[in-house]
């Protein structure tokens, strides 16, 4: 051991370094295995269990106080020595001030005070029985480390040192860092005034005083919780240490940056002010360090490639072990070992107050566990071989006690879990950030199924998951991603509790977890799950979509009033489903249907027994709980939801007197602007359509043709929308001023109208116009369906080289209105052009039609009674609005029924046959005779009902086809031939309308 600090005594030629007669005569004859030092406090751990404190240059009466006298008998110093009593043997210890905190090997943590009355150590009950991993001693507070993650601090808290929050008064005894909970720390570090934690990942957190930047968080005001030093992120940082007001951090690679106080030159930077951020030390660059020790005001960094110490700071006490008392502003070698000793190894090195020490090893020899980056030993985590021993010792009898308290104490640990698993291959775990979790699931897989081939130990874990380990993720909530590292690696857990038909629970006390985080958290999960690979994507999906169909199935089945269980898988459900549109590797949208709910809606029938109806009444009753999680339905199931709503909403009101609006063919729009003027309809009920001059009761047939041609007028007459020349999309004028006409309004009025009806309008809208209706934000794919010449040549504009991009003179207008303030000065380059694209989109799809949006969705929302129709996607919102135009004609043939006749009639027979001669334009024309319309519903063809009905006349070739279009029945006369059908069909299809058959 060697040590330099006063110049004096028995000193080396070489560099005014003590050894030997020095330190030795303090330490004894005893091995040194552990040593700390802060200011003139140090305290040393012999190889016979023994811990002594020596205060430098003490004066008093108590301890046992000496003289040290040089080679020539002068005096250079005095020291007093405390012995400190303990009856158990000392795994580690750390120093202050005036106090040494020790840890037993049994792992009882006491507390040794110099100012004491009393010499005997104090211990700390809410310590008792917790497994030690470090500790570290500031100026007057101290910090612990448990082997399960938990930070403990004590101590003096003027600035915050205790981490414990703004306005927490100094403790006595050990409290809880709630903030870091959860975060695997791999060590921690304390200063003056100041602490540090390091996590398993290399991410920094600093906290206390920072009048001279030693919190490296760019500023000089304190912090009293601990903060993220984001300078460090990603640095691959492995060791941190603290000086009185500055701090040093060792990366992987060797590299070291320091902050903080300069004052003395300890920050290396051949300067002496100070540094507010971490700053690389280019004095050492080259060479891979080690190890680094923080003093007082000076530091030292180890390079054992070399076997060289350099030092650098404050040197007024000797401390830099170059001979002089001057400070030093650069790292310089320390020349420790004189030719004699050229057989020996630097292995670690000490700083505290104004003492420098190294600690050497000949050949052979083992170095005990101490400050060095290698040696330090942090949170506890999950490895194959804790594992395989598990499941060795569980069917042992003496075994198995031990085995379960292991199980509780890891899996009971949210710093634990968070800290197995992580991807050390190729170092990807530095690279966490709010992107990237640095875990290797594959690795969290293989382990649980491991521990799935011993259900004993399986269960053990899920039990000790759902009744400690998850109530204890409340306070993970601030702590960033590698405390969410929990949520990824527990549904591999699920996933082998699935198997066995067991985690039902555990799956809705982990979904209301993720449910309480709090927005910030929530936002870093996402990312996460954003970017999460498919099979484990999948894995989660599943997991919460199983336990969510568990609940709603049972809703469809029995009468049940509490569905709360069944609220936070479905929760967590709906943000699995809300990114998996941005995923590169995407689910399919039945992955998340839950096909129990899907079917309950076609189960009711004539033949639904009393039991069977009365809990479907019970389910409809409570059906308002599922308008939250829409994802859960499949298209048709939205469209029967929606319609079971618009009931309950009627029965919530009286019906009207009258809500019939009667129109001449020839004037339909006029009619019906005038009618929805004189504010007379209710729009909760369904509307019922009369033409003038016609009979017939509106089953909802006339109301489907009068939509029909409703859309015409609109399409042909209307000056408020018009049509793309590209695409032949309808879009609004945005010729049409603020203010000039209602026309917007109720235009949104009888598209909302149509909708509530379930009737369509054969305008062919963009999905920009219903992702607008949604609040979402339409894009550059939404410009090229509308206007593909446009899109494409602004998609040209992105790839294009730059000096192509110069040549178009683009500036920031479009059609001499300026997209941002200045933008007929600032041209479009390579740089901004992404930018110009954007606001190109923008102000195409909302700033050109801002009023006239605005006011066809206040109209929208007014005629679509029912609010709840927001649960349908754009693409959805628009078939129903639009129909499809997807013809199989084959199907209409498959979905007819027969009165007084069947499919092998010849008269049957020859209606196929004519019907399939027939061109696409006549076979629609034949839907709009039988429906209408000739837009369909979804599922196409199928979905439509078709009853073909024979009528024996004497003049029946005399006769036409009548079609109830409210009922989808075909009155089909008993024609003589063929030719006769296909002469009166083809007429009836063509002309019906002259007939007003509808």
């Amino acid at each position: 051991m060697f040590y330099w600090r006063e110049p004096g005594s028995q000193r080396c030629d070489r560099g005014g370094l003590e050894f030997g007669d020095g330190l030795e005569r303090i330490v004894g004859s005893a091995e040194v295995t552990e040593l700390s030092v802060r200011q003139n406090l140090l305290a040393f751990l012999s190889g016979d269990g023994k811990v002594t404190a020596v205060l430098l240059d003490g004066q008093g009466e108590e301890g046992q106080k000496q003289t040290q006298t040089s080679a020539e008998g002068k005096t250079t110093g005095s020291y007093k020595r405390f012995i400190i009593p303990l009856k158990e043997r000392v795994q580690f210890l750390s120093s202050g001030k005036d106090h040494v905190v020790l840890v037993s090997e049994a792992g009882t943590v006491r507390e040794w005070t110099y100012s004491a009355q009393s010499n005997i150590p104090r211990s700390f009950s809410n310590l008792t029985n917790r497994q030690i991993s470090q500790v570290a001693c500031g100026k007057d507070h101290s910090v612990v480390l448990t082997k399960d993650g938990q930070l403990f601090t004590w101590g003096e808290n003027s600035g915050g040192q205790l981490g414990l929050g703004k306005g927490e008064p100094s403790s006595l005894s050990p409290k809880l860092l709630k903030s870091l909970c959860g975060i695997p720390l791999a060590q921690i570090s304390a200063g003056g005034d100041h602490s540090f934690a390091l996590s398993l990942s290399g991410t920094v957190f600093g906290w206390g005083r920072n009048s001279a930047g030693q919190l490296g968080l760019g500023d000089r005001e304190d912090r009293h919780v601990p903060a993220c030093v984001r300078s460090l992120n990603q640095k691959k940082t492995v060791f941190i240490s603290c000086g009185e007001d500055h701090t040093a951090a060792l990366t992987k690679g060797g590299l070291v940056f320091t902050f903080g106080s300069g004052c003395y030159g300890q920050l290396g930077h051949n300067s002496f002010r100070d540094e507010l951020r971490p700053r690389l030390l280019s004095g050492l660059w080259g060479s891979e360090v080690s190890q680094i020790a923080c003093g007082r005001h000076h530091t030292l960094a180890l390079v054992r490639s070399s076997n060289t110490v350099f030092s650098f700071g404050c040197g007024e006490q000797g401390q830099l072990g170059n001979g002089q008392r001057t400070n030093q502003c650069v790292p310089l070698p320390v020349r420790l070992l004189p030719d004699s000793r050229q057989d020996q190894t630097v292995e670690r090195v000490f700083a505290g107050g104004d003492l420098s020490v190294a600690c050497c090893t000949k050949e052979g020899e083992i170095v005990s566990a101490g400050s060095s980056p290698a040696l330090c030993e942090g949170t506890s985590v999950l490895d194959d071989q804790l594992l395989d021993r598990w499941i060795l010792d569980c069917e042992k009898a003496n075994a198995w006690n031990k085995v379960k308290r292991e199980i509780r104490r890891m899996f009971s640990s949210a710093s634990c879990i968070n800290g197995s698993f992580v991807d050390k291959s190729q170092d990807k775990h530095y690279t966490t950030s709010d992107n990237y979790s640095g875990l290797d699931l594959s690795l969290a897989r293989c382990a649980f199924e491991k521990l799935a081939k011993k259900q004993k130990i399986l269960l053990e874990v899920e039990s000790v998951v759902e009744r400690d380990l998850l109530p204890s993720l409340e306070n993970t909530a601030a702590a960033g991603v590698e405390a969410l590292r929990a949520y990824l690696i527990l549904p591999e857990l699920l996933r082998v509790l699935r198997k066995i038909q067991r985690g039902t629970q555990l799956t809705i006390v982990l979904a209301s977890a993720i449910v309480k985080l709090d927005q910030e958290s929530q936002n870093v999960l996402t990312n996460l799950w954003t970017r999460l690979p498919y099979y484990y994507y999948r894995t989660l999906v599943m997991t919460f979509h199983s336990v969510a169909t568990h609940f709603v199935s049972r809703m469809t089945t029995e009468i049940c009033n509490n569905w709360n269980e069944a609220s936070p898988p479905l929760h967590v459900l709906q943000k699995l489903y809300d990114i998996n549109s941005q995923r590169n590797t995407r689910l399919t949208d039945d992955r998340f249907y839950i096909k129990e709910v899907n079917d309950f809606f076609y189960t009711i029938s004539p033949n639904t027994t009393d039991e069977e109806f009365e809990v479907a009444v019970n389910f409809i009753k409570n059906v308002n709980f599922l308008l939250p999680f829409p994802f859960i339905l499949d298209m048709r199931s939205k469209c029967k939801l929606f319609i079971c709503l618009q009931i309950q909403q009627q029965l919530l009101v009286p019906p009207p007197c009258a809500n019939s609006l009667c129109v001449n063919r020839k004037t339909v729009l006029a009619d019906t602007l005038t009618y929805l003027k004189s504010n007379i309809h209710n729009f909760c009920f369904p509307l019922k359509v009369k033409f003038l001059l016609e009979d017939g009761f509106d089953a909802g047939g006339l109301r489907t043709e009068f939509f029909r041609l409703l859309s015409q007028d609109l399409t042909e007459a209307s000056s408020l929308i018009q049509a793309s020349e590209d695409s032949g999309l309808f879009w609004f004028s945005p010729d049409t001023t603020s203010g000039t006409t209602d026309g917007f309004y109720y235009f949104g009025v009888i598209c909302g109208m149509a909708f509530y009806n379930q009737c369509y309008l054969n305008i062919g809208f963009p999905l920009a116009l219903f992702k607008k209706l949604l609040h979402l934000s339409p894009t550059l794919s939404d410009l090229e369906e509308l206007s593909p010449v446009e899109a494409r040549g602004l998609k040209d504009l992105l790839t294009e080289d730059e000096d192509v991009v110069e040549d178009l003179y683009l500036d920031f207008t479009v059609q001499d209105i300026e997209l941002i303030p200045h933008g007929q000065e600032i041209p479009v380059t390579k740089v901004n052009r992404r930018k110009y694209v954007d606001l190109y989109v923008d102000h195409f799809f909302n700033k050109s039609v801002e009023y006239q949006f605005k006011e066809f969705e206040r109209g929208f929302n007014c005629g679509n009674y029912c609010s709840f129709w927001a649960m349908f996607l754009p693409e959805e919102l628009r078939l129903l609005l639009y129909g499809t135009c997807e013809y199989e004609w084959r199907e209409l043939q498959k979905i007819a029924t027969y009165k007084g006749c069947g499919p092998s009639d010849v008269l049957i027979q020859n209606f196929w046959t004519v019907f399939f001669e027939l061109s696409e334009e006549l076979q629609k024309k034949f839907l709009v005779f039988m429906y209408a319309s000739d837009r369909l519903p979804v599922g196409s063809l199928s979905q439509l009902r078709l009853r073909i009905v024979r009528h024996d006349y004497e003049d029946a070739d005399e006769r036409f086809p009548v079609a109830q279009t409210c009922f989808g029945t075909l009155d089909l006369p008993n024609y003589s031939n063929i030719d006769v059908l296909r002469e009166r069909l083809v007429h009836a299809v063509t002309c019906c309308e002259v007939f007003g058959q509808v």
